[in-house]
């Protein structure tokens, strides 16, 4: 008898509550409408391999071709139930997720791909967009560098020059952080000519104007402005000292040292309800001339005069700090000691005292005055040698802190100017600094993309083609979790609730800004245990938590998405 019992156990985890998500998205329906398979394509067609893929991605932590037909087979009956067809190992081999990259690297059929995929999200989500934040990314690995290539050495934003990199340009909806269009392109490339293609295709994708566009100075080229301002949309970006050089900028301050330019202060709330000034700052208008498709341009920016307060502080820190070990080198000049040599004429350690000054950044803040003084020394007998008298010239530095030079250096730490052509009513002072404040959320999609959950750091692929692919899919991934993460924060706000339980070893802690990533973490652990007998099949699952219903009530997912691995249609024929 017990020959004939089969006993099969399974880790299903999250892998439900993550095949509904992709499914919501339409991932499956999208993929195979856009990216068409040839005739010998058998078993899960190419939009569902991509959605347990994504899966095995999301819960793993792994995006490695190899890993997943291993995980997929310890899971046939879970993945089953989640897609409502039968699943195959091989259905997730290696040739199969290849190929699978192999169509996402084809750009037209990714434009189009995206595009739906976009507009299929706000019309689900019922997103009302309003502002695209826009920003690259570098990835390094062990790759080969090939003329063309797509690994090229270049300017490393992950601090390995050394290593070729890949670059990969965002735009994503503010507030959620939710990927729009994801570009690949060679490590080499410059972010300046990234932006307009970007803002070009996110026009394309969610056909509509009138947006804010929100990036940091390397968007400030003036064609990129006025591609912008040309098209009926919004930007708001840092200008850099090429674009505002130091005069310009203190032009703009020195109605602040006279008095005749108030500043108005920025204000934000603390979470714990409290109000804080966050910076100062004016306005001041620009018009600005431009050529855009062979026609001139001619258009108002206002640029925004801000201090940082915390900026500001943490500067002035630094500079006095710089100033104190400058001074403390210089006088280390004048000390007599053994073993040091001594410096025997003016030229000499004002060179060497200039040089402290240039490493410490500091000219100006400090006064130096110089000096020689001869002094006679002594040389006893020795030998036939008698006593002797020598004149020596010694050479010295007296070092005082220029305190008015430095009270107005401080003065003029902290500032920035920012440009945009949005009206005062839609933007206020206030709301622009809020807004480009909010630079973290898409600074937190690129931690996603190439930390955990999605790890596009380190990739073994060395195909430029299949590299593209899997940054494309990443791209997909990062959407599912920004979108579950959106709908439970969402929910928690409506209802004014916390959720709790999320936290090991401390199970009565609340939030009601949850992660994604705790959220599915919560799911660990469900088993589903399938025993075969002669006549009769009998399932078990886990039962769910009562914290686990509670984020499927949030999510709006039925708990049927687990509990219908019990079913009995999942038996194959």
């Amino acid at each position: 008898m017990n020959e004939r019992l089969a006993v099969i156990s399974e880790r299903v985890d999250d892998t439900p509550l993550l095949l509904a998500q992709v499914q919501r998205m339409d991932v499956p329906n999208l993929f195979d409408r856009h990216f068409p398979v040839h005739g010998n394509w058998q078993g899960l067609s190419p939009g569902w391999v991509a959605a347990g893929w994504m899966s095995h991605i999301l819960s793993e932590a792994n995006h490695r071709l190899n890993h997943v037909q291993v995980w997929a087979e310890k899971r046939l009956q879970t993945l089953a139930g989640g897609m409502g067809q039968l699943v195959r190992a091989l259905d997730f081999s290696d040739d199969r997720l290849a190929s699978l990259l192999d169509q996402l690297s084809e750009d037209e059929d990714w434009r189009q791909f995206e595009t739906a995929l976009n507009q299929r999200l706000l019309r689900v989500y019922d997103l009302s967009p309003e502002r695209v934040r826009l920003d690259s990314t570098t990835a390094s690995g062990y790759w080969t560098v090939t003329p063309g290539g797509l690994f090229q050495r270049g300017h490393s934003k992950d601090r390995r020059p050394d290593l070729p990199q890949v670059k990969v340009m965002l735009s994503a909806l503010d507030p959620l952080g939710l990927p729009l269009v994801t570009t690949v392109v060679a490590g080499n490339r410059a972010d300046d000519p990234l932006y307009v293609p970007a803002i070009t295709q996110v026009r394309e994708s969610l056909g509509r104007r009138g947006l804010l566009y929100i990036g940091d100075c390397k968007m400030g080229a003036l064609a990129t402005r006025a591609v912008l301002q040309a098209g009926g949309d919004f930007y708001l970006l840092p200008l850099s000292a090429t674009q505002l050089p130091a005069e310009e900028l203190a032009a703009y301050l020195e109605p602040v040292w006279t008095g005749e330019q108030a500043l108005q202060p920025v204000e934000r709330a603390t979470s714990t309800g409290e109000v804080e000034v966050i910076a100062f700052g004016f306005e001041r208008q620009e018009e600005l001339t431009a050529t855009v498709a062979g026609e001139q341009l001619v258009w108002t920016e206002r640029r925004l005069v801000l201090r940082s307060v915390g900026q500001a502080q943490a500067d002035e820190k630094a500079l006095r700090a710089r100033v104190a070990k400058a001074q403390a080198k210089l006088e280390a000049l004048n000390e007599r000691k053994q073993g040091k040599k001594r410096l025997r004429d003016v030229a000499a350690l004002r060179q060497r005292a200039e040089a402290i000054v240039t490493r410490y950044k500091v000219a100006g803040l400090l006064q130096l005055t110089y000096g020689e003084t001869v002094r006679e020394r002594p040389v006893r007998a020795y030998g036939r040698r008698p006593v002797e008298i020598r004149q020596e010239r010694d050479v010295w530095v007296e070092v005082a802190v220029d305190e008015v030079a430095l009270q107005e250096a401080c003065q003029r730490l902290g500032w920035k100017v920012y440009a945009t052509n949005h009206e005062l009513a839609g933007l206020s002072l206030t709301e622009a600094t809020l807004a480009y404040r909010s630079e973290y959320l898409i600074e937190r999609s690129f931690g996603r993309l190439k930390g955990k959950p999605l790890t596009l750091t380190p990739m073994y692929l060395q195909k430029d083609e299949r590299a593209t692919g899997l940054i494309r899919l990443l791209s997909i991934c990062l959407r599912a979790l920004t979108l579950l993460e959106f709908v439970v924060r969402q929910r928690l706000a409506e209802e004014k609730t916390e959720l709790a339980g999320l936290y090991a070893g401390n199970p009565k802690r609340a939030t009601a800004r949850p992660t994604a990533e705790r959220l599915l973490e919560a799911f660990k652990d469900i088993t589903l245990t399938v025993i075969r007998e002669p006549k009769q099949t009998r399932r078990h699952l886990t039962p769910l938590s009562p914290l686990q219903q509670r984020i499927l009530e949030l999510l709006d997912f039925q708990a049927a998405i687990y509990t219908q691995l019990c079913n009995e249609s999942l038996e194959p024929p």
